[in-house]
């Protein structure tokens, strides 16, 4: 079973990459998805077995390499948190793959856009059952590599292309580190299986490794760079630039890359790893400042932005900081949950926002959009109920999972704590805040789209002229601003009426609201409850003194309603600024212009980047281009020893004149010269 589960998105993928062209759009959508419904039913039936009952196991599938004392099997881990990522990743991976099937429809390059979806998800499923740390690193590039052909799918696209490079190179930066982590580990435990890794952590907690001239306490040093690793897979604060661009590919890539699979990946290998974190109490207090940080910064952005889909996004990125605080301050189990039901909410927020772009026509701007829910109403309820998951409405997932989150942070011993509780608290207010924005600009008000849209409505929010500095594509109203279209194939032309999506898109957005409302009230007990050692069966590893899971249930009682409190507060102030006074924004806006620039370009980061490393490496290249190897290298060396040549031929050739007192001349003087040569070579004697 556990063999098919893996290996049927890899069949997938053969079937429609090579021969998609033979078979046809149609069979390679029908032939990829069936296999990863099944992929999925089987990873359902994988979690109870496992998960409520004695399934775990190991299956070694064969040895992958053998040098010197490193020994490498491929072989899959089933435990409880290899299953609950089975089920994260399988369940999204099919319903994108369904939801596809009507987004794509126009698409001519079908075939292909499954096969890569088929192969990101082999590729994740790599990394979740992996038993050691080199088939973890396979997986792991394996997802960025398929990340990559996926955000630049569209490759006609100049933006597609800049996006997937962005990734890939920022991915680059985290999986150094990464790669240095696994290194040391191999050093530190003469193993990469995780199994004798763990074995022998407990006995280098005073163990030192020398790094960059310095003695570093060892398993800290490890675990600082193995989270160096998840910071650029997860979109972690410093690392986390390329996350809003990726938007650039097919919303359904979208929800796969942000939901569940690709940007989770950091949260699983810590989770995995925990035994190495647990000690290494120094990176725990990174881990959770990083995340806490995260949580704060990217809400702040996604407070204006415009764009439906990277308000979304920075939403993942903000929610992602959440989780690594639950890991930073030991709890586990709190993390992974969170992950777990963010999956369905994050998932079914971006196929809704598909759904809304595919019925406007490619509009991306939700200043564009408003008074969509009498147009398309089964959208409008499925990301409302994705909303109140994501902002912790009570007895959504999302309640259940981030207040869990926040309870622990307050509890914790970490250093750290008091600093990721309340960053974490304002998170929510800002979520709350942002996500009813865009719901409240998307489905509420007057429309600003159609025959509409060459009139700006006092709802729309923008920092007018005055605001802006008078310069800048931000100082434009909305209905003048630049269009972003998520382009699958087909163009309309923008002003005929909004339409339900097809069934074929709706049936994934019904499934995936059920586990939006469900996910979290079914399996708290399992995750963070009472059953919590009997689910997780020693798979998440908690040390000696670690009592967070029993600390967080004993939190004062206005701990336990701030994020309640935050929640209801981001509603009523969105509720009074887009529905009630609609001026209110764009007043707010002008009044504050500096701090509105700065959110909108999301804290220079990019800007900041492109001067200190983009440009020094762009004329650093160019410097070894033009003066070290076309000047000295090329000058020098084939370029000039040619030249030269050429230079004495030139010269030489001038003698072939065709007069035969020339050459008589020319002999004479050889003769005379050869005399010369053997009269004083004679004399020598």
């Amino acid at each position: 079973m556990y063999q098919a589960i893996v290996f049927l998105p890899l069949l997938g993928f053969l079937i429609a990459g090579c021969f998609g062209r033979f078979i046809g759009a149609r069979a390679s959508e029908v032939v990829t998805t069936a296999l990863l419904m099944v992929s999925a039913a089987l990873s359902w039936v994988a979690f109870f077995q496992v998960g409520f009952g004695t399934g775990a196991t190991r299956i070694q599938l064969m040895n992958w390499m053998t040098s010197g004392a490193l020994s490498v099997d491929w072989a899959l881990r089933i435990d409880t948190l290899t299953v609950v990522m089975l089920v994260v990743v399988n369940s999204v991976s099919a319903l994108v793959h369904l939801y596809s099937i009507g987004y794509m429809h126009e698409d001519p390059a079908r075939p292909r856009f499954f096969a890569y979806l088929s192969l990101f998800t082999f590729a994740m499923l790599m990394l979740v059952t992996s038993d050691n740390l080199v088939q973890m690193f396979f997986g792991w590039e394996g997802v960025g590599l398929a990340s990559y052909l996926l955000i630049g799918f569209w490759y006609q696209k100049e933006s597609a292309n800049a996006a997937a490079i962005k990734a890939f190179v920022v991915n680059r930066v985290g999986d150094f580190g990464f790669a240095l982590g696994i290194f040391l580990v191999f050093v530190l435990t003469g193993s990469v299986a995780y199994d004798a890794i763990f074995a022998k952590v407990g006995g280098l907690g005073e163990a030192t490794f020398r790094f960059l001239g310095h003695d570093w306490h060892a398993l800290t040093l490890a675990a600082l760079l193995l989270f160096m690793g998840a910071m650029g897979k997860s979109a972690q604060f410093l690392l986390h630039t390329w996350l809003p661009d990726a938007m650039e590919g097919p919303t359904p890539v979208s929800a796969l890359i942000h939901a569940a699979t690709m940007v989770t990946a950091g949260v699983f290998m810590v989770a995995r790893l925990s035994p190495v974190f647990e000690m290494a109490p120094t990176a725990l207090i990174v881990v959770t400042a990083i995340g806490a940080t995260t949580a704060f910064f990217a809400a702040t952005i996604g407070l204006v932005q415009n764009d439906i889909k990277r308000v979304i996004a920075y939403s993942t990125c903000s929610q992602l900081g959440y989780m690594f605080v639950a890991l930073g301050v030991g709890a586990y189990s709190a993390g992974i949950f969170h992950l777990f039901t963010h999956a369905f909410f994050k998932a079914l927020l971006f196929l809704g926002a598909g759904s809304v772009i595919h019925a406007m026509h490619h509009e991306q701007d939700i200043r564009n959009m408003g008074g969509l829910r009498k147009h398309i109403p089964f959208t409008a309820a499925v990301m409302a109920i994705g909303t109140l998951a994501l902002t912790g409405f009570p007895f959504t997932a999302g309640y259940f999972s981030k207040d869990a989150i926040i309870e622990a942070a307050y509890a914790s011993k970490n250093p750290a704590h008091s600093f990721a509780f309340l960053a974490t608290v304002i998170a929510a207010f800002m979520t709350s805040f942002y996500s009813w924005r865009l719901y409240f600009l998307t489905f509420e008000g007057k429309a600003r789209w159609g025959a509409d849209a060459h009139s700006l409505h006092e709802g729309v929010e923008h920092a007018g002229t005055a605001a802006q500095g008078g310069h800048g594509h931000d100082a434009e109203p909305a209905s003048a601003a630049p269009h972003h279209h998520d382009d699958h194939g087909h163009h309309g032309d923008g002003h005929h009426a909004p339409h339900e999506s097809p069934l074929v898109m709706l049936i994934p957005l019904g499934l995936l609201a059920i586990g939006a409302v469900a996910a979290g009230f079914a399996f708290k007990e399992a995750f963070i409850g009472h059953s919590y050692d009997a689910f997780w069966k020693g798979s998440l590893f908690t040390g000696q003194g670690n009592t967070i899971l029993h600390d967080m249930h004993e939190v004062p009682k206005w701990v336990v309603w701030s994020p309640f409190v935050m929640m209801a507060l981001g509603f009523a102030l969105a509720f009074y600024m887009y529905i009630v006074n609609t001026g209110a924004p764009r007043r707010l806006a002008e009044a504050n212009p500096l701090l509105y620039r700065f959110l909108l370009n999301k804290w220079y980061f990019d800007e900041l980047y492109d001067f200190l490393f983009v440009r020094p490496a762009k004329w650093l290249g160019r410097f070894l281009w033009k003066t070290g190897d076309g000047r000295i290298i090329d000058g020098l060396g084939p370029d000039g020893i040619s030249a030269r040549v050429v230079d004495i031929t030139n010269r030489v050739v001038r003698i072939q004149t065709g007069f035969v007192y020339h050459y008589a001349f020319a002999m004479l003087i050889g003769v005379a010269a050869l005399v010369t040569w053997y009269l004083l070579r004679g004399g020598a004697h």
